[in-house]
C-alpha cells in the first residue's frame, strides 16, 4: 500500500531504491503528472492573450512577456534549483516548488494589471523551475537500472505531449470561462498534486557536497541574458544590440562557468560529461527537437486559426492526435532501444520531423484536415522516436548523486530548444511576410500598407472593414503568409537534418561505439 504520510528524508534515503512495485508505480504518477502541469503552463496562456489584451489594456509587449516572464524565470533557475533538490532533498523541492507555483498561479485573480499577471508569471517559473529536475530525478533514483528506461520514458512521453494537453485544457476552458479560468485550474491542480505529492518518498545526495553558488550565479545568468536576447530577436531584429549584446553575453557567461567548473572540487556540473557521446547526444537532440516543436507550433498555430479558420478549440482538438505517438513510444522505450540503439532512435527520429515540417510547407490555404494530418503525424512519431531516448541518456550518463542537476540539463536544453525555436521561426515569418507583401499593396491606401504587412492578424482584421478590396487584400495577405511560413518550415528541417547528421556520426550505437571510432579500428595503418 502506498504511504500516506511524508517521512523524513533521512529515513528514506536508505531505502529509496528498495521501494516496491506499487510505491514506485505511484511516484512514477505523481512525478508525471506534476511535469504535465509545469509544461502546459508554459503553451496554456498563448489562446488567450486576446482576452487578457482586451481586458487589461496589455500592450502587445506585455502580452509577449505574459509568456515569456513564465519561461526565462523557469530556464534560469533550472541548473541551481536541481542542485538543490541533489543537496536537500527531492521531495522538498517538489513541495516547495508546487507552493510557490501555486501561489503564484492564483495571484494573477486578484492582481490583474498586465505588470502584476507578468510578475505572477515570472514566479510561477521559479516555482516550476524547482518542479521540473526534481520530479525526473526522484524516479532515476528511485528505479533500478533494469526499470529505469521504462520510467523515464513514460515520464518523457508526458512531458513531450503536455504543449498539446495544454491547447487542449485551455481550447476547453475558454469555451466555456473567462480567462481566469486557466489560474483557477493551475492553482487547484498545484494544491491537488501538493497533496499527492507529500505521499511519496525522497533522495538526495548523500556525499552532502556545498551547492556551487558562483556556478549557479554564472550559468543562471548566462541563461537568463542569452534566452532574453532571443526572446527579443523577433520584435528587435537579430542586429539590434540588445539582441546581440545578450547572445554575446550568455555565451561568454557560458564560458566562464565551464571554466569554473573545472577547477572547483565539487561543481555544480562536470561539463566533462559534454564529451560523453551519449550525454553529448542526448543534450543536442533535445536542444534541436524543441527548437523545431516550438518554432513549429507558432507557425502551424497562426496557420490552423488565421487560414483555416479554425477556433481555438478546434485547434486544440486538432492537434491532440499529435499525443498519441508520442506517448506510445515513450512508453515503450524500455522495448526499442536496447534493439536499435541510441543514433538509430534519435537520428532517424530527428529525420522524420523534418520530414514532416518538410511536407508541411506545400499546405495551400484551402488543405483540409486530413492533408494536415499526416504531416503532423510523421513529425509527432519523430518526436515520440527521439524524445525518451534523449532523456534517458542525459540520466543514465550522470552518476546518483547528480541526478537533479542531469535532470536540470535535460529541461534546460528544452527551454532553450524551444525559447530560439520561437524566435527563429517568428524573425523569418515576420521578414519573409512583410517582404512578400508590401510590393504588392501599393494600389492601396497608406494607412493600410503599414498596419497590414505587420502580420496576417492585422491584414485580416482590417480587410474586414474594406468591403469588396478588403476580399483582394486577405487573399495577397494569405498567400504572403503561406510563403513566409513554408521558409521558417524549411529552415527549421534544414537545422533538423544537421542534428541528425552529427547524431548518426558521433552517437553511441547499438554496441556503444561511435561511427568515427569504428572507421578508425578499421583504417588501415
Amino acid at each position: 500500500m502506498v504511504d500516506t504520510l511524508p517521512r523524513s528524508d533521512q529515513d528514506i534515503d536508505a531505502d529509496v531504491t528498495n521501494l516496491s512495485k506499487r510505491r514506485r508505480i505511484w511516484l512514477l504518477a505523481v512525478a508525471s503528472v506534476d511535469v504535465l502541469m509545469v509544461i502546459s503552463s508554459m503553451v496554456a496562456l498563448n489562446a488567450a492573450l486576446p482576452d487578457i489584451a482586451v481586458q487589461t489594456s496589455a500592450t502587445q509587449n506585455q502580452l509577449t512577456w505574459v509568456v515569456d516572464g513564465y519561461t526565462l524565470a523557469l530556464a534560469c533557475l533550472l541548473l541551481p534549483a536541481g542542485a538543490l533538490g541533489d543537496r536537500y532533498g527531492r521531495r522538498g523541492a517538489l513541495l516547495v516548488g508546487l507552493a510557490i507555483f501555486g501561489l503564484a498561479s492564483l495571484a494573477p485573480v486578484m492582481f490583474d494589471s498586465p505588470m502584476q499577471i507578468i510578475v505572477a508569471r515570472a514566479v510561477a517559473g521559479v516555482g516550476a523551475a524547482l518542479i521540473m529536475p526534481a520530479t525526473l530525478s526522484l524516479l532515476t533514483t528511485a528505479f533500478p537500472k533494469s526499470e529505469r528506461n521504462k520510467a523515464v520514458g513514460i515520464w518523457a512521453g508526458v512531458a513531450g505531449s503536455g504543449a498539446v494537453f495544454g491547447f487542449l485544457g485551455t481550447g476547453i476552458l475558454l469555451h466555456y470561462f473567462s480567462w481566469q479560468s486557466i489560474f483557477y485550474l493551475f492553482a487547484a491542480g498545484a494544491l491537488l498534486m501538493f497533496v499527492a505529492t507529500c505521499t511519496i518518498g525522497s533522495s538526495r545526495d548523500q556525499t552532502a557536497t556545498p551547492v556551487d553558488w558562483l556556478g549557479a550565479a554564472l550559468i543562471g545568468t548566462a541563461i537568463a541574458v542569452f534566452v532574453l536576447g532571443v526572446v527579443e530577436a523577433p520584435v528587435r531584429g537579430w542586429t539590434d544590440v540588445i539582441v546581440l549584446g545578450g547572445i554575446a553575453a550568455g555565451v561568454v557567461l557560458a564560458g566562464l562557468f565551464a571554466l569554473v567548473q573545472l577547477r572547483r572540487e565539487h561543481p555544480l556540473l562536470d561539463v566533462r560529461l559534454f564529451l560523453r557521446p551519449d550525454f553529448a547526444t542526448g543534450a543536442v537532440g533535445i536542444t534541436f527537437l524543441f527548437l523545431a516543436n516550438f518554432g513549429f507550433f507558432f507557425v502551424e498555430m497562426q496557420f490552423m486559426q488565421l487560414v483555416l479558420g479554425y477556433t481555438a478549440l478546434q485547434t486544440a482538438f486538432a492537434l491532440s492526435p499529435l499525443a498519441i505517438p508520442v506517448l506510445v513510444l515513450g512508453g515503450t522505450l524500455h522495448l526499442y532501444l536496447p534493439k536499435v540503439g541510441l543514433r538509430f532512435a534519435v537520428s532517424v527520429g530527428l529525420l522524420l520531423v523534418a520530414v514532416g515540417l518538410f511536407c508541411l510547407r506545400y499546405l495551400e490555404t484551402d488543405a483540409t484536415y486530413l492533408d494536415l494530418m499526416w504531416p503532423l503525424l510523421i513529425t509527432a512519431s519523430g518526436i515520440g522516436l527521439c524524445t525518451a531516448p534523449t532523456t534517458s541518456a542525459i540520466m543514465n550518463a550522470a552518476p546518483d548523486e547528480k541526478q537533479g542537476v542531469a535532470s536540470a540539463v535535460n529541461d534546460a536544453t528544452r527551454e532553450i530548444g524551444a525559447a530560439v525555436g520561437i524566435a527563429v521561426a517568428g524573425s523569418i515569418l515576420a521578414a519573409v511576410y512583410h517582404s512578400s507583401l508590401a510590393p504588392k499593396l501599393a494600389a492601396f491606401p497608406a494607412q493600410i500598407r503599414e498596419p497590414a504587412t505587420d502580420s496576417l492578424a492585422y491584414a485580416l482584421s482590417i480587410s474586414e472593414q474594406m468591403g469588396p478590396q478588403g476580399t483582394q487584400l486577405a487573399r495577397l495577405a494569405e498567400e504572403a503568409f503561406m510563403h513566409a511560413s513554408a521558409q521558417a518550415l524549411l529552415v527549421l528541417s534544414a537545422l533538423l537534418v544537421a542534428a541528425s547528421v552529427f547524431v548518426a556520426i558521433w552517437s553511441p550505437g547499438r554496441d556503444g561505439r561511435q561511427w568515427g571510432a569504428i572507421r578508425r579500428m578499421r583504417a588501415p595503418r
